[in-house]
């Protein structure tokens, strides 16, 4: 079995962010993660958004990856959506797409996904403008403690936070740390959705493995009561894709609220 050493880690500059939508997210036949990675998350976001517990001015999605498409759904609750990534590369990916430039990573096979979970397949280049003008990209500095990096940035009705934890900590003292700065990006009462990978150690970019924190969702649901948060929902949905370039065993779905 390889070692964490043996891996890279998500902010390395060999992290190929465009070799990972590729891998993971593409719309292409018979990629293992359809199920996984695109088609869930977006159906379990877009019961939640429906539920009318979950509306506001402003969503912030502070992931680790370049995607966007579980934030179909939410155009419809929220006005504004900021995207915070840690990663650069992630960043540029973003901009490719919501600029519409050559080349750019297209996410129209899930906009079609997501009109089809409303019974409107026929609008699907409506919804993918919409996301598109919706979002505003900045930087989340993992790094430092301090809200000092956001100053200008809001804090949001409702926060989303998908594999950025898993991806940047490397132990228990920073999965609580990040934690505590993504929290604070939330307003107090608002609702927090994690997406995560559950007992993962590793994932693969074309010949690049790196290393993920590996947790299981009873330490989640612990830090996030200890970081005085009530958790609403957690699920975890057993995998289903079969590739040896992840070893994750379930996809985690969560909600929790911001004590008042």
């Amino acid at each position: 079995m390889d070692s964490n050493s043996d891996k890279l880690h998500y902010m390395h500059k060999h992290h190929d962010s465009r070799g990972l939508l590729e891998t993971y997210y593409s719309g292409k036949r018979n990629m293992p993660f359809t199920e996984d990675v695109l088609k869930l998350p977006m159906q379990k976001m877009s019961i939640a958004f429906k539920s009318g517990d979950i509306s506001g001015n402003i969503l912030a999605d502070i992931s680790a990856t370049a995607t966007v498409h579980y934030l179909f759904s939410a155009t419809k609750f929220f006005r504004e959506i900021i995207l915070m990534r840690a990663n650069e590369q992630c960043m540029k990916e973003i901009k490719k797409w919501q600029d519409d430039d050559t080349g750019a990573f297209r996410w129209g096979h899930m906009a079609a996904h997501d009109t089809d979970i409303e019974g409107k397949s026929d609008q699907w280049e409506a919804k993918e403008m919409k996301l598109k003008s919706a979002i505003k990209v900045v930087k989340f500095d993992t790094e430092t403690e301090s809200q000092k990096d956001l100053i200008g940035v809001p804090q949001a009705d409702c926060v989303i936070t998908a594999l950025l934890l898993d991806g940047v900590c490397e132990n228990k003292d920073d999965y609580k740390r990040i934690l505590k700065k993504i929290l604070g990006q939330l307003k107090p009462g608002g609702p927090l959705i994690m997406l995560g990978a559950i007992n993962c150690s590793y994932y693969t970019v074309g010949r690049q493995k790196f290393r993920m924190f590996t947790y299981d969702e009873k330490f989640v649901k612990e830090v996030l009561v200890e970081e005085g948060m009530n958790v609403l929902q957690c699920d975890v949905t057993p995998r289903k894709s079969e590739s040896d370039l992840t070893d994750y065993e379930g996809v985690l779905f969560l909600i929790a609220r911001k004590q008042k």
